[in-house]
C-alpha cells in the first residue's frame, strides 16, 4: 500500500484520541486555558454528563479577534518560549482547541477587556466558521456540544451520565486546590451546583480551599509540610495515619502548580506511611512539588497527567523523608473521625439526644406501671435519698447483681486508686491524661482536662514494641549470616550495576553482594533475622526496585516487617490486668514515641472524646 498525507481532519481526530478521553479531559483543558488568561471567576455548566454540553465561561484576558483562527489550529499558542523545557503555564502544546473541535461541535466566544465588542469562531467536526462579532462581556465562553459526534465509535466506550458527571466534579476540584485565589462554579442538569469560593493565597486561604474540597474535618487531622533539598521544594498537608480512606482519591499532588497523577509520587507517599497504615487503606495527601522547570519533563504524553524528574531518587527521598518528619514531630494525634464514629454507636439507631416522650408512649409507661399493684417506693432501688443516706438492698438481690455486673475482672475502676484518688494537675495536661480504669481487660480509660480517651491497650504497646526495635535495627550494621557456598543470581547487566552501587546500603542491612561477571551478582551474606529465605527471589525484587525507585528500602521494609511480627507477638496481650502506675507508664510511653496514634497494622491505638461532645450526647449543647 503506497504511502500518503493524512488530512488535516484525520490528523485532528488522531490527537483528538489521545488528548480528549473522556467528557472531563475537555473540561480540564479549557478551565486550563481559562487559568492561564488570568481568570479569577471560572463557571462550568454541563449536560448529560458533559456529552451533550460543556460551557467554560471566565473573566481572563480573552483573546484577540485577529487571533481566533490560530487559536483553533494546531500546534498554535501563546504559552510557549523557543525553549520546550522552559514550560511554565498549564498549556503549551496547542492542541486542546483544535482536537475538541473535530470531535464535536465547537464555539468559542472571547473578548479583551480593551475591544468595543467579542468574536466568535465556530468548529464543527473540524470544519471552520467565522469570526463574527458577538456581544458580551470581557473573557471567554468555550461551548461544547455533541461531544463525539464526528467519532461516533467513542460514545461506545463512554460511561454513565452520572459516572461521567463525577470525573468532572473530581477534574474541576484538583485543579481548583492549586488555585485558591480563584472562584470555581460547577452546575447543571445532571448534577449538584458545586461553589468553591475564592479564599486567598498563602497558607491559610490553601487550607480553606481543601477544606472546601476535602471537607472540613481535613485540617483537624493534617499536618503541614515544609521542606526543600537541592533546589526542590515540597510544601502542602499530610493526613495523619488514623485519617484514612479506602482508595487513592484523596490524594493529591501538584507539580509547578500542574495536577498529576504520577506513579512515582504515589509510591512515595505509600512509602512514606508504610508502618504507620494499613496496606488496604490510603491516607489523604495534598503536596505541592516546586522546581525549576527544567529539572521536569512535562511533555511525556499530550493529557500532561504525567511528569518525569531528571533525579527521581531525590524527588522520592524528599517526600518520604518530609512526611516522616512531619508525622515524627507532630506527637501524638487521634483522629477526629474515630470520635465522630463513637457518637454514632452511642446513639441510639443513629438518633439525636434523648428527649422527653411524646404524651402517647408516656401514657403507655404510665399504664404499665399501673399493672403492677405490688410496687412498693419504700423497697424501690430507684426512690429518693433520705437524710443523705444510700437506700436499701438488702432482700430484694439487687447487691448481688450489682457485684456480679461491676466485677473486679470486669471493671477496674472500683479500685478507688485509679477512680477516686486524686490526680495531679500535670497529667490531665498531658496528651493522654491519666488513667482511671481498665475495662474489659484491654481498654484504658483515661482523663484529660477537657476529653475522656479510650486506648486499645495491646495496639499501643505493638507500636511502642516495634518503634523500639526498628531503632535497635537501624541504628547499627545488622548481623549477617555467612553462606557457606555463595548464591549466584543471574541478571541483566544493568541490574547488576544497579546493585553493586548500593552494595554498601545492603550492607548495613546484613546483604552482602557483589559483581560476579557481567551478568550475575553472588550473595555471600544474608540478614541473620530472616533466617533461611529465596535468596534469587529477593535480589531480583531488590533490582527492580532500584530500577523503578532508585532506593533499596524494600530490604529495610522487609526487616520492618519482621520486626512488626516480632512486636506483635511480643506486647502486653489483650486480657493483661494493669495496675494504675503501669498504665500512665504506658500512657507516657505513647507520648514519646512518634507514629505511636496507630498500629503497626494501621489501627488506631486510641479515641479521644471532647467532654463537648459528651454533653452533646447528653443534650446539654
Amino acid at each position: 500500500m503506497a504511502i500518503k498525507q493524512l488530512t488535516e481532519t484525520i490528523i485532528n481526530q488522531i490527537a483528538a484520541g489521545e488528548v480528549i478521553e473522556r467528557p472531563a479531559s475537555v473540561v480540564k483543558e479549557l478551565v486550563e486555558n481559562a487559568i492561564d488568561a488570568g481568570a479569577t471567576r471560572i463557571e462550568v455548566v454541563t449536560a448529560g454528563g458533559g456529552k451533550n454540553l460543556i460551557r467554560i465561561t471566565d473573566n481572563g484576558s480573552g483573546i484577540p479577534s485577529d487571533e481566533l483562527t490560530l487559536a483553533v489550529s494546531r500546534h498554535c499558542t501563546s504559552k510557549l518560549t523557543d525553549d520546550v523545557h522552559d514550560i511554565r503555564a498549564l498549556g503549551f502544546r496547542g492542541e486542546a482547541l483544535p482536537s475538541i473541535g473535530s470531535v464535536s461541535r465547537l464555539s468559542v466566544k472571547s473578548r479583551t477587556p480593551q475591544a468595543d465588542s467579542g468574536f466568535e469562531i465556530s468548529v464543527h467536526g473540524g470544519r471552520m466558521e467565522g469570526p463574527r462579532p458577538t456581544g458580551m462581556n470581557a473573557g471567554t465562553i468555550a461551548e461544547v456540544r455533541d461531544l463525539f459526534f464526528a467519532t461516533p465509535a467513542r460514545l461506545k466506550f463512554m460511561k454513565t451520565d452520572r459516572a461521567e458527571a463525577s470525573a468532572i466534579s473530581d477534574i474541576v476540584k484538583r485543579v481548583a486546590i492549586a488555585f485558591p485565589h480563584i472562584r470555581f462554579s460547577l452546575a447543571g442538569s445532571d448534577r449538584t451546583p458545586l461553589e468553591l469560593a475564592a479564599t486567598g493565597v498563602g497558607s491559610a486561604g490553601m487550607l480553606d480551599r481543601i477544606s472546601q474540597v476535602l471537607g472540613k474535618e481535613f485540617p483537624e487531622n493534617a499536618i503541614a509540610i515544609d521542606a526543600e533539598r537541592d533546589g526542590v521544594r515540597l510544601t502542602g498537608f499530610a493526613g495523619i495515619p488514623a485519617f484514612n480512606r479506602a482508595n487513592s482519591l484523596h490524594q493529591f499532588a501538584y507539580v509547578n502548580g500542574r495536577p498529576v497523577r504520577d506513579k512515582q509520587i504515589w509510591g512515595a507517599i505509600r512509602g512514606a506511611y508504610a508502618d504507620v497504615i494499613s496496606r488496604d487503606r490510603h491516607p489523604v495527601v495534598v503536596l505541592f512539588l516546586n522546581l525549576d522547570p527544567a529539572l521536569v519533563d512535562v511533555n511525556v504524553h499530550p493529557a500532561k497527567a504525567d511528569v518525569r524528574f531528571r533525579d527521581p531518587g531525590l524527588v522520592r527521598g524528599l517526600i518520604v523523608g518530609a512526611i516522616r518528619q512531619a508525622l515524627g514531630q507532630s506527637g501524638i494525634r487521634a483522629a477526629t473521625s474515630g470520635a465522630e464514629a463513637m457518637l454514632q454507636s452511642f446513639r441510639l439507631g443513629g438518633a439525636q439526644p434523648l428527649r422527653p416522650a411524646p404524651a402517647a408512649q408516656a401514657s403507655r409507661w404510665q399504664d404499665s406501671a399501673a399493672v403492677n399493684q405490688n410496687y412498693n417506693v419504700q423497697q424501690s432501688a430507684f426512690r429518693p435519698f433520705e437524710q443523705e443516706q444510700a437506700p436499701s438492698y438488702a432482700g430484694n438481690g439487687l447487691a448481688e447483681a450489682a457485684r456480679s455486673f461491676l466485677s473486679e475482672s470486669e471493671v477496674l475502676a472500683t479500685d478507688t486508686r485509679a477512680s477516686t484518688a486524686e490526680v495531679p494537675q500535670a497529667l490531665l495536661a498531658s496528651p493522654l491524661g491519666a488513667a482511671r480504669a481498665q475495662i474489659h481487660a484491654n481498654y484504658i480509660v483515661s482523663q484529660t482536662e477537657d476529653s475522656l480517651i479510650i486506648v486499645d491497650q495491646h495496639a499501643a504497646h505493638e507500636r511502642l514494641v516495634y518503634e523500639a526495635l526498628k531503632n535497635a535495627l537501624h541504628s547499627r550494621p545488622l548481623p549477617a549470616q555467612m553462606l557457606l557456598i555463595p548464591e549466584i543470581v543471574d541478571l541483566p547487566e544493568e541490574d547488576v550495576e544497579r546493585l553493586v552501587a548500593h552494595a554498601e546500603t545492603l550492607s548495613r542491612f546484613g546483604l552482602g553482594v557483589e559483581a560476579f561477571g557481567p551478568g550475575a551478582v553472588a550473595v555471600r551474606e544474608t540478614p541473620s533475622m530472616l533466617g533461611e529465605i529465596d535468596t534469587q527471589q529477593l535480589i531480583r525484587d531488590l533490582a527492580d526496585e532500584i530500577a523503578e525507585h532508585d532506593t533499596s528500602d524494600g530490604l529495610k521494609a522487609i526487616l520492618d516487617h519482621v520486626a512488626a511480627t516480632m512486636a506483635c507477638h511480643g506486647s502486653v496481650r489483650s486480657g493483661r490486668r494493669l495496675k494504675p502506675d503501669e498504665m500512665n507508664a504506658l500512657l507516657r510511653q505513647m507520648e514519646d514515641t512518634p507514629g505511636s496514634g496507630t498500629c503497626n497494622h494501621g489501627r488506631p491505638t486510641y479515641i479521644e472524646l471532647k467532654l463537648s461532645d459528651i454533653e452533646r450526647l447528653f443534650g446539654r449543647r
